[in-house]
């Protein structure tokens, strides 16, 4: 987390410093950082159909682990209807497969032919958005960042693997996990890659009074549990913070689609009039990323 830190601490110091602009002479470029939390991560389709309805530009869109899979969707030219259709249909081993072994009790290689069905390219370069997607270093616990060019479908194995499920992705000499192990949300991410107002999605995690029934509920809510005293870090480079009230439904909720669907589209209704105002007083592009 040193290297996240710095550069948070360089963003601020930067900011200090800078004069303020008039705001009317800053013009606007959003992105959308989209966290984890597997079958919740359906949320996310809610999320853009908002924005598809309203008309709002993305500059960008970042992700983790299931917020890598919907944004990489989302990027590639994938329509949003498609994207919540399958997202709704999908099942646990449509992109993984259970296989014993000392690094963990699945492996993910049924995702790469399940993300050949929901992609429409491949390339980080092909994308119609740019597209950022964060893994974590098993060894230094720092987060990898993949943009610009390369191969999708590695990146996102990787941010996918969540640790004592999944087998780590092996890439350049180094294994790597889950992105939000090391960042939760990728607010800082989007900002990297050129956002001026970044708009972070977060999954909340199951109310107090909700029991684990297993022993991946108990990870899983101890995985939260971290990262929920690591939240600043994100929140300090948000502009707006999405969180769709989806704490009914645990991580392997595949069966509550669409409620998460309606969920997300719910928050993000409720900031609609904030991220208008950003916009206000700059015509919008003749053909946006939505």
């Amino acid at each position: 987390m040193e290297d996240v830190t710095r550069k948070l601490r360089a963003f601020f110091r930067k900011r200090l410093r800078a004069p303020v602009p008039a705001r009317s002479l800053i013009v606007p470029r959003i992105g959308l950082a989209l966290g984890g939390g597997f079958a919740r991560g359906v949320a996310h389709v809610g999320v853009l159909q908002a924005f598809q309805r309203e008309g709002i530009p993305l500059h960008c869109i970042a992700g983790v682990s299931a917020g890598a899979i919907v944004a990489a969707a989302f990027a590639s030219g994938t329509s949003i209807e498609d994207i919540g259709r399958i997202g709704c249909d999908m099942r646990f081993t449509d992109v993984a497969r259970w296989s014993l072994c000392r690094w963990g009790l699945v492996g993910s290689e049924r995702m790469s032919k399940f993300l050949q069905r929901l992609l429409k390219t491949f390339q980080f370069e092909e994308m119609e958005i740019p597209l950022g997607v964060v893994a974590t270093d098993l060894s230094s616990g720092e987060p990898v960042l993949f943009r610009d060019t390369g191969d999708v479908c590695l990146p996102i194995r990787a941010s996918c693997s969540y640790p004592g499920l999944f087998r780590p992705v092996s890439h350049g000499g180094h294994l790597l996990v889950d992105g939000a192990m090391s960042m939760e949300v990728p607010a800082l991410l989007a900002r990297d890659m050129g956002a001026t107002h970044v708009i972070s999605v977060c999954l909340p995690m199951p109310g107090p009074s909700d029991v684990p029934r297993h022993m991946m509920h108990v990870i899983n809510r101890c995985f939260q549990i971290l990262q929920k005293r690591t939240e600043e870090s994100w929140r300090a480079v948000s502009d707006a913070v999405i969180m769709p009230q989806v704490s009914d439904t645990h991580w392997d909720g595949f069966d509550k689609g669409q409620h998460l669907i309606d969920q997300g589209e719910k928050a993000a209704m409720a900031i609609m009039p904030e991220v208008k105002r950003w916009l206000a007083g700059h015509p919008l592009p003749l053909v946006t990323a939505l």
